[in-house]
């Protein structure tokens, strides 16, 4: 089972999910062992649910088109909206407000 593993306000957060799970969903449905997961629509509108992949992100498909309009240039620095992954394999993820644009 992929383990995740997620930075948020100075914490740690590690556990185990089922194959094929996305950390929003499970949150919304009270089934995911992080509750600090920071999330709003689930749709990829908001980018609330932003992070940035520590590691494991040679595992992800490329970012999608929600991804690329919400995020912009930080998708190049490992930037990736939670909500949108389906995740397989092990995965570490800092969550933060995105840096600025200037």
């Amino acid at each position: 089972m992929p383990v995740v593993t997620l930075h948020r306000l100075g914490q740690t957060h590690r556990g185990e999910v089922l194959p094929d799970t996305n950390l929003v969903v499970r949150a919304g449905i009270r089934q995911f062992p992080y509750p600090h997961l920071s999330y709003q629509c689930g749709m990829g509108k908001c980018a609330t649910c932003a992070c940035r992949v520590i590691a494991g992100g040679e595992h992800l498909p490329a970012p999608n088109w929600k991804e690329k309009k919400q995020l912009g240039a930080h998708v190049e620095a490992g930037w990736r909206l939670i909500c949108q992954l389906w995740l397989t394999h092990d995965i570490e993820l800092e969550q933060a407000p995105l840096p600025s644009a200037g």
